[in-house]
């Protein structure tokens, strides 16, 4: 199963210190939700984890992150992520491309588009479902992400070291990972759901009836 999405958030920085950070890939791990980086491989290689919480269960993710390309000109980066549960039971891998636009000198975007791949006991959930729950994960993400860069110290204008040395620019401790909240996110779904139903059943009853 396959769930395509692409999104664009507004941050509360420069283009260059969020094109600093956005580099920095182990900084980047701790604003996904669950989300860890457990080893440095290379430059273009990571390994990590993604911890779920339903409930009182508790799951986990190992799977591998490669950088594909950076584009400095553009502050376009490729990446390409795939794991696997520890039982065995679920796979999953995503194939992302993020970019940074500035909007002004003190503000700009991150922009995203994904796709993501499941296979196991994860894609029972299905595209209807795993869309809006990946649209509440990319909402948290956008919103760590530009806490981050608020905690960021003030540049006093951007420098031919910053795209070269994105670690200086994310200096900001990283937060512990906290698990997904699986539970949370299905509340939010479902809500969406329920005023999507609610929606249509409104749409349907001031329609015109033929009673001809």
């Amino acid at each position: 199963m396959k769930v395509q999405l692409s999104r664009t958030f507004p941050m509360p920085a420069s283009a260059d210190a969020a094109w600093a950070l956005l580099q920095d890939i182990a900084g980047v791990a701790t604003c996904m939700p669950g989300a860890k980086i457990t080893e440095r491989v290379d430059d273009r290689h990571y390994k990590g984890t993604v911890a779920v919480k339903v409930g009182p269960a508790s799951l986990s993710f190992r799977g591998e992150i490669e950088v594909k390309s950076i584009d400095a000109s553009r502050r376009s980066l490729h990446l390409f992520a795939k794991g696997t549960d520890t039982s065995g039971s679920s796979a999953a891998s995503m194939d992302l491309t993020a970019r940074i636009d500035a909007l002004d000198a003190a503000s700009c975007s991150l922009a995203g588009e994904s796709e993501v791949s499941m296979s196991g006991r994860a894609a029972s959930f299905g595209a209807r479902l795993m869309g809006p729950v990946s649209d509440q994960v990319l909402g948290q993400f956008a919103a760590n992400f530009a806490a981050r860069l608020k905690q960021l110290p003030p540049q006093d204008g951007p420098t031919s070291d910053t795209a070269a040395a994105p670690a200086q620019g994310a200096a900001a401790p990283a937060p512990e990972a906290k698990p997904l909240n699986a539970l949370a996110l299905a509340w939010a779904v479902i809500k969406s759901w329920l005023r999507s139903v609610a929606g249509s059943k409104g749409a349907a009853a001031k329609a015109p009836r033929n009673d001809a």
